[in-house]
């Protein structure tokens, strides 16, 4: 099937597939490195709350970390999870639908299911996952767990402090949720 060009010419549907995957993996590799950078942020922030916390004598200021780990995770997965939704993509819609125009039974775009067969694979994802609660609830539910032993406070930052608590429980079933294991 051939679809006109402005210039009289015709585009193929198999090459409106491959500019669309290249869209796509585009949109993906960018995704890719702003989801990474959310990791470098989120340690830049736990190190400024305690340094924070420390320097300023406020144990208080270590309840400033669950809202930016929450904000920074939330982040994080809704990147994470568009990133794997465009390898779905790839794999279940482009690939099938290019192999059946080229009239081949060989796979198409190969590698978005290739590097899904590797035996370490599984054992990555759960590194990553324990990385991933480490970095975005772990250290919030630390500094809320010092904040808590430090008695420092009242009823009002107990109230926020238990709310951030069950904020971060929310992150991490989520995380959980959408770790494609």
């Amino acid at each position: 099937m051939a679809v006109a060009g402005g210039d009289g010419g015709g585009v193929t549907e198999a090459e409106l597939l491959v500019l669309e995957y290249q869209q796509v993996k585009a949109e993906q590799q960018a995704r890719i490195g702003f989801r990474d950078n959310l990791l470098y942020a989120m340690l830049a922030s736990v190190a400024a709350a305690a340094v924070g916390a420390v320097q300023a004598g406020l144990p208080a200021a270590l309840l400033l970390l669950p809202p930016v780990s929450l904000l920074l995770g939330w982040t994080y997965l809704v990147n994470d999870e568009k990133i794997s939704a465009i390898g779905r993509y790839v794999r279940t819609v482009l690939a099938p639908r290019l192999a059946a125009l080229a009239a081949t039974r060989e796979a198409v775009f190969g590698w978005e299911s290739a590097h899904r067969a590797d035996p370490r694979r599984s054992a990555r994802k759960y590194l990553q996952l324990a990385v991933d609660l480490l970095a975005f609830c772990g250290s919030a539910a630390a500094a809320l767990v010092v904040w808590w032993a430090t008695g420092d406070g009242g009823p009002a930052l107990l109230a926020v402090s238990a709310a951030e608590s069950a904020a971060l429980a929310v992150l991490a079933w989520q995380i959980v949720l959408y770790a494609d294991l």
